[in-house]
């Protein structure tokens, strides 16, 4: 009886231990923290929080996460409310470390928007690669107890400087995980899509981001940066105002205009992003890669597919993996993922990503533990709702299908047009298609997957579907839509939507709404944009010749979609997608130095041509 109620009680304590909460209290029982300026080669310091596991008995890896967006609380009496990506981690065994990048918060130096690659040709004494190795290197051989081993990660810019670490990577680094990476600022990450300027993104942030700062700063200084205040309560009306960029400039970033100017002046793919987009350097990487983003991803969905392919084409014998699940931007970290929008997933796929997948990673490549061997990409299908193991991205087993656009606003799976035709419309910068709903006080994150009935109806939107599918049928990888088109301009945004159109009989319930209509709805699965003058080049745009035929492909970032029987699958065709993005003046022109009067309205035409037939190339899973 003693000795049961002695093994009842010691159970009792350790569920305790592993049932504590993990809080600031929690961190101060179990770190100790300490706050160091590492040196760089060129002499720059970098403020450094490093928290260390107070138990000694044993050593510990470290895990390293570079951030523009400060390592605070600052003061070693100070600290996180967890530690590495998500609470779990905290209890893993692990020494965090956290550094402000150079020029950033309390470091030093002088901070540079996505900090170019040193090249032969450039002559860069130092980059972001760089100043991770030097950090690795003080790291491994000052702080005490640690086993030599270091794991990098980080989300969005974070992703950025991790994926910066992969390029004459330190030795000690053995595992990184770029998440939601910033990868290309022109052709489809946070700024730029296909070469449109994210205005609605970059205003609002660079407007606080990249604003000077006299001397190193906390972020709870009086002289820390703050947000933009809008005048009124709607961006819609707030940029339809200031449709002029230069007055826009002059009026609003007149204290934060470097990186902006930067904008306009480089406004093709030149030498300026080359040096820019990571992935154009990475060479053979050594380290275990797992490359984390979510299908509806604002930010930087296109930044993690691009990363992970890169890394394919450049290195053989590394371990570089997948996983995309169904979340919004950081979402496997900030949310259960259960469901987002209106959608439900009917699962916590966060917490299976974080239990199965990234604890493991880092646990196996950084302490030798446990059995690691995770899929090549783990993708979770939508609409399905269904996790899937493949052995390569996209999976091998997919076919190409081909989707015909009709005159009679329909989608078929042949060839249909007998003779020429055409549908022709206008769009008109004084009334640009809204990118969601109702008076837009924010960029919601769940415009990426809302209903898009809203915009059906306009005569400036062009609807394409298919009859109810019979079938399932499930995309897998990237959809291109090949046009036919004119235009009375010499420019123009092409926006394409691939949308899951539900049964009007549908009984599903939005998770956040009990009055949301799910019958009928019209889910955004992907959408992209081309800025038309881009259409044969990034780095040498050219004009259209005013109402002659010419061909425009966009390719949207990859899928992951089952479409189920019963459903329909749509396309949407606009030329606005206001103010997500600045407009496009319709003419063959810099828009930074557009004024009020430069916007002109177009007359579009989309052709039906039985030689050339617009189509939007699918790949199917079956």
């Amino acid at each position: 009886m003693k000795k049961s109620l002695i093994l009842t009680c010691w159970l009792f304590l350790s569920l305790s231990v592993l049932a504590q909460t993990i809080n600031e209290e929690y961190i101060k029982q179990n770190f100790t923290k300490i706050e160091r300026y590492i040196p760089m080669r060129d002499g720059t310091r970098l403020f450094t929080s490093i928290y260390i596991p107070k138990d000694q008995t044993k050593n510990y890896p470290i895990l390293l996460n570079r951030t523009p967006y400060t390592v605070a609380p600052y003061g070693e009496d100070k600290v996180k409310s967890f530690l590495g990506n998500f609470p779990d981690m905290t209890k893993a065994g692990y020494i965090f470390v956290y550094q402000d990048v150079r020029g950033k918060w309390m470091s030093e130096g002088v901070f540079e928007n996505i900090r170019p690659t040193k090249t032969k040709e450039n002559k860069l004494q130092i980059d972001e690669s760089t100043d991770t190795y030097d950090t690795i290197d003080w790291l491994v051989k000052n702080v005490k107890n640690n086993n030599g081993n270091v794991g990098m990660y980080g989300i969005s810019y974070p992703g950025f400087y991790s994926t910066a670490s992969l390029i004459d990577s330190h030795p000690a680094l053995k595992a990184v995980s770029p998440q939601a990476p910033v990868t290309d600022w022109f052709i489809g990450d946070d700024f730029r899509h296909g070469g449109a300027l994210f205005l609605m993104d970059a205003f609002r942030f660079m407007y606080t981001f990249d604003a000077p700062r006299e001397k190193p700063i906390t972020n709870i200084d009086p002289a820390a940066p703050k947000g933009f205040s809008l005048p009124s309560g709607d961006f819609y009306k707030f940029f339809l105002d200031n449709q002029n960029i230069p007055l826009l400039k002059e009026k609003y970033l007149g204290h934060t205009v470097k990186f902006w100017d930067d904008l306009a002046k480089h406004n093709t793919r030149d030498s300026f992003w080359i040096n820019r987009t990571i992935t154009e350097h990475l060479g053979k990487v050594k380290p275990a890669v797992m490359v984390v983003g979510g299908s509806f991803d604002a930010e930087d969905v296109y930044g993690t597919f691009e990363t992970y392919q890169q890394i394919e084409k450049t290195t053989s014998g590394t371990n570089n993996i997948l996983v995309i699940g169904p979340w919004f931007h950081g979402g496997w970290v900030r949310s259960d993922g259960d469901s987002f929008g209106d959608i439900n997933f009917g699962q916590k796929t966060s917490l299976y990503y974080q239990r199965e997948i990234e604890l493991p990673f880092f646990d196996y490549y950084l302490k030798g533990k446990g059995k690691f061997s995770p899929a090549e990409a783990t993708v979770f299908f939508t609409g399905e709702n269904n996790w899937k193991k493949l052995d390569q991205w996209p999976p091998r087993e997919t076919r190409e299908q081909h989707l015909y656009l009709t005159p009679e606003l329909a989608l078929v799976d042949s060839n249909t047009i007998q003779q020429d035709k055409f549908i022709e419309y206008i769009s008109d910068p004084k009334k640009p298609v809204p990118f969601q709903e109702g008076v837009i006080t924010e960029r919601t994150r769940e415009y990426m997957i809302d209903d898009q009935r809203f915009v059906a109806n306009r005569p400036d939107v062009l609807v394409f579907q298919t009859d109810e599918l019979t079938q399932d049928l499930t995309l897998a990888g990237p959809v291109v839509a090949d046009l036919l088109v004119s235009i009375s301009g010499t420019d123009a945004d092409f926006i394409v939507k691939i949308i899951d159109v539900y049964p009007d009989t549908s009984t599903a319930k939005s998770p956040r709404d009990d009055n949301t209509i799910m019958s009928g709805y019209q889910m955004l699965v992907r959408g992209e944009i081309l800025r038309g003058k881009f259409r044969n080049s990034f780095s040498k745009p050219e004009p259209f010749n005013s109402e002659e035929k010419t061909s425009v492909k966009v390719k949207l970032p990859d899928v992951a979609h089952t479409f189920k029987k019963g459903h329909k699958l749509m396309v949407q065709i606009q030329h606005s997608w206001f103010p997500l993005v600045g407009q496009n003046p319709n003419q063959f022109m810099n828009e930074f130095e557009a004024t009020e009067e430069d916007y002109i309205k177009n007359t579009h035409r989309i052709y039906f041509d039985p030689k050339q037939p617009n189509k939007i190339t699918l790949n199917v899973l079956d």
